[in-house]
Order: C-alpha cells, then sequence, then structure tokens
C-alpha cells in the first residue's frame, strides 16, 4: 500500500478515537483499528522489514504485556463494559490530545514506510539492484533484479542483399549474392571479407608452366592437407600464359613477367588480396609482394565497367565463337572485400555489370568457357566444399584432388 494511503487511514482511525472516548487510546489500540482496517497482511506488507534499512515500527506491533501494562487489552474493555455501560466521551483537552498523538504516531510510520535511500538487500543475497545509470528503458513492467543480464549482442557484417556462406565461431567470412544484369545474365558473386579472410596462389599442374622451378607445397596443383584445415574457398585463375594476357609470380617465384598496365591480383606476404593496375595503383608504396596474377585490362576501374565491355573479342577467345559463355571475374571494393563473379552464361558487359552491382570498385576478368570457370565455398574454415556457380561443370573436390590450371585457395586469416 503507498504511505500516503496508509497515513490516510490512520488519521481516520485516530479520529475515530477521539470522538469515542479513552477505553481504545494509545498507539497500541490505534493499531488494533488500523489492523481491523486493513488487515494483518497489508499492514505488514506496508512496514518495512526490520532487518532493512528502515528501523522496526512498534506502534502498531504492542504486545499482550504491554496492553496489560497500560490498563488494556481485550478482557479489560470487556470488564469496563460491564460496570460502566456506554462508555463517556473524554473531555475536549484529552480528544486534542489523542488527536495530536494520533497523527504523530501516523507521521513516525510514514516516516518509517518511506524512509530515503535504497533499502539494502540482506547479506548473502543473489539479488542486486539496477544501477540508477543503467541506461535501461522501461517496458511496460519492471524486470526482476535476479534476471541475468542479456549476452552482449554478437556484432557480424552482414548485409541485406548477402547471403551468409561461411562463419567462423560468429565472424562472417564469406558471403554471396545472385544478381542479374541488366542484359538478363545471372551472375553469382561470392565475397571474401577483408582482415578475416587470406589468400594463396597455386601454380596449375600444366600452365602456367614452372619449368626448373621448384614450388612450396602452399603453392602446388594441389591443395595440402595443412591448407585444407583452414580453407573457405576457393576459384579459378586467367588465361593461358600463351594468350599473353599478362604475367604470373607465384610466393616470388616469376613464372611470367609482370607487364605493366595489366589488371592484376596481387597477395602480399600477410595473406591480403588487392585487385587493381599493375604499375599505377599496385605494388602500393611498401607493400610486400609475394604472388601475382595478372589478365587483360582492367574490366572494371573506378567503379565503373571498361568502356570496351563492348568489344566481346577483346575480352578472350570462345568456345564456338559465342558471345554469351561461361565467363569469370574478380575485383576489390572500397572495404577492401574480395569478390569472385562467375556465370555459365554471361558477356563481358554482364560481367562488368555484375562486379559494379557487388561494389567493386577495381575488377579484372579472369578464365572463360565452361570447362575453366569452377568455384567451391565451405561452411566453416576446413569444412565440406561446394559447387559455387550454379552449372559450373568441375566438382566441388577439383582443388584438393589437383588441377591443371591455376587457381587461388581462400582460408580462414
Amino acid at each position: 500500500m503507498a504511505p500516503s494511503v496508509l497515513y490516510v487511514v490512520v488519521v481516520l482511525v485516530a479520529r475515530r478515537h477521539a470522538r469515542h472516548g479513552s477505553a481504545r487510546h494509545g498507539s497500541a489500540r490505534l493499531g488494533d483499528d488500523v489492523r481491523a482496517v486493513l488487515g494483518d497482511d497489508l499492514v505488514a506488507a506496508s512496514v518495512p522489514d526490520p532487518t532493512g534499512s528502515c528501523p522496526p515500527v512498534t506502534g502498531l506491533t504492542g504486545t499482550r504485556s504491554h496492553q496489560k501494562a497500560r490498563g488494556g487489552g481485550r478482557h479489560a474493555r470487556v470488564r469496563n463494559s460491564r460496570h460502566s455501560g456506554r462508555v463517556p466521551a473524554p473531555p475536549r483537552s484529552h480528544r486534542a490530545r489523542l488527536v495530536t498523538a494520533a497523527c504523530l504516531s501516523a507521521v513516525a510510520l510514514v516516516a518509517a514506510a518511506c524512509s530515503t535511500g535504497t533499502a539494502a538487500a540482506p547479506t548473502g543475497s543473489s539479488h542486486r539492484a539496477l544501477p540508477a545509470s543503467s541506461g535501461v528503458r522501461g517496458t511496460g513492467s519492471r524486470a526482476s533484479a535476479a534476471t541475468p543480464p542479456a549476452p552482449a549482442t554478437t556484432t557480424t557484417t552482414e548485409q541485406p542483399g548477402w547471403t551468409p556462406v561461411t562463419y567462423q565461431g560468429s565472424t562472417l567470412l564469406v558471403d554471396e549474392r545472385a544478381v542479374v544484369t541488366p542484359g538478363g545474365a545471372h551472375v553469382e558473386l561470392i565475397r571474401f571479407r577483408a582482415g578475416v579472410v587470406h589468400f594463396a596462389l597455386h601454380d596449375g599442374s600444366v600452365d602456367p608452366p614452372h619449368g626448373a622451378v621448384v614450388l612450396p607445397a602452399d603453392a602446388q596443383p594441389a591443395v595440402p592437407a595443412t591448407e585444407q584445415a583452414t580453407m573457405v574457398g576457393a576459384f579459378n585463375g586467367g588465361f593461358l600464359a600463351s594468350t599473353g594476357s599478362g604475367g604470373f609470380e607465384v610466393d616470388g617465384r616469376v613464372l611470367e613477367p609482370l607487364v605493366a598496365g595489366r589488371a592484376s591480383f596481387v597477395i602480399d606476404a600477410n595473406g591480403t588480396a588487392h585487385v587493381g593496375v599493375w604499375g599505377a595503383q599496385l605494388p602500393r608504396p611498401g607493400e610486400q609482394v609475394v604472388s601475382v596474377r595478372q589478365n587483360l585490362a582492367p574490366l572494371v576501374a573506378g567503379g565503373v565497367p571498361s568502356p570496351t565491355v563492348g568489344d566481346v573479342a577483346a575480352w578472350g577467345a570462345t568456345l564456338g565463337g559465342g558471345v554469351a559463355v561461361a565467363r569469370s571475374a574478380v575485383g576489390e571494393d572500397a572495404a577492401g572485400d574480395i569478390i569472385y563473379a562467375g556465370s555459365m552464361s554471361a558477356t563481358p558487359a554482364d560481367m562488368a555489370d555484375a562486379l559494379v552491382q557487388g561494389g567493386v570498385v577495381s575488377g579484372m576478368e579472369l578464365d572463360i568457357n565452361p570447362e575453366w570457370v569452377q568455384a567451391v565455398v565451405a561452411p566453416v574454415p576446413g569444412g565440406a566444399l561446394q559447387t559455387a556457380v550454379p552449372g559450373q561443370n568441375r566438382p566441388a573436390d577439383q582443388y584438393l584432388v589437383g588441377w591443371t590450371r591455376d587457381f587461388v585457395v581462400a582460408s580462414a586469416a
């Protein structure tokens, strides 16, 4: 019960005392009448626990011995009634004193029930009061102090329009997006997140030819078991070395001379990858480059498709001379993410448009034609690989058993 309501009840009972005589005066009698009006449970609920910070209130809890000392108690009242009949009203001055005493008792009761400050919890309690500065907003009901705090929300980088593919714990490593270009082509985008994925370039068993150059284990035509343990995906490389489309360097070993002005996929010593024009945007000042895959001129530069995307012949010879064939590309967005694009039927303009839709600012075409376009992803690092380009010819384990052409492996950083 609110203290103000309890105060009004006490005062009303006190005034009743003043009108009806002295047989029921004193704080103990006052307490009896208050209990009669409110009930024991409600009065007890209105008076703080003496073990807390509020002092005990004795005005409503007089004992039988206290009542006898004051000449009261149930038996004393009965005797008075038998001998005196109706109890005469006390003098006006006595009634004034009774009202004053009752009001003082009420004030003391209200003060005890409304002591300032927060009542301390009993020692050893597992409940903790909510700090005033917690910033918790009201929700229509007060939460119990015993309710455990909600776990910290894990911040992911999920983005509308992109579907998560690979997680490491609560960290998103790879996501994908299917886009339809203005030309009607369906292109699959696979985004490898910057800072949580690193890359390694592998040579093929046939191309580029490495002659007498000895390649390290992480650059061989098949992905070794140590690399498979953290592998989250892989995708195809570029054109045959014999086409003159650009240079090739793997783990510091140059197999084909690098060419200025060529679009380049560059991998640093720490596994970070970038896409840009060799000799212009790349290498960056101080960059420790270990691997480079070049292929033709840029397909996307400054977030805009190349002005030559309409010249199909400039973007490689197609199987049977077709225009819309299997194609692949790779680019980098403003956040440093690497985005692979693959389609089993697209034009150069479609691939450029798809990269731009994905946010790519620098992009390059990779291999084309059905036999060579392939990508795989895993749900967790080291998990079972799945094909990523709808309709691709090559199986999901192709890079594990070995491949004839170069490719890129993405692993959890």
